[in-house]
């Protein structure tokens, strides 16, 4: 069983940065591949990172990709989500997910775990 906890959402102005941090409970986070996903009001859940478990590998939606960094702590049970040069149609809850796999997925069902999701918003 894996508990997860995100962080440092908020309100941003476009071309802002801001840092997303998911704590997760449990001793064997460090064999989840951990991604992050988002919801806009009236849109479905999509992908937007995800990483292996050891850190090396990664793997960003096209509509992020080279604005935002997925990272983890392995020692601190924590994965990270750095998003830069922020659009208001970044407008989102963001979620981090867990999956029992070693494999950089990228479909929501294959992920086990769910935080409860921050919100972030962009402003224009």
């Amino acid at each position: 069983q894996v508990q997860l906890v995100e962080s440092g959402g908020g309100l941003v102005q476009a071309g802002g940065s801001l840092r997303l941090s998911c704590a997760a409970s449990g001793r064997t986070f460090s064999s989840y591949t951990m991604g992050w996903f988002r919801q806009a009001p009236g849109k479905e859940r999509e992908f937007v990172a995800a990483i292996n478990w050891s850190g090396r590998s990664t793997f960003y939606a096209d509509s992020v990709r080279g604005r935002f960094t997925i990272s983890r702590d392995n020692a601190k049970n924590t994965v990270y989500l750095q998003m830069n040069s922020l659009k208001p149609e970044d407008t989102a809850v963001y979620y981090c997910a867990a999956a029992g796999t070693s494999a950089l997925v990228v479909r929501a069902r294959d992920y086990d775990y769910w935080g409860q999701g921050t919100q972030v918003t962009v402003s224009s």
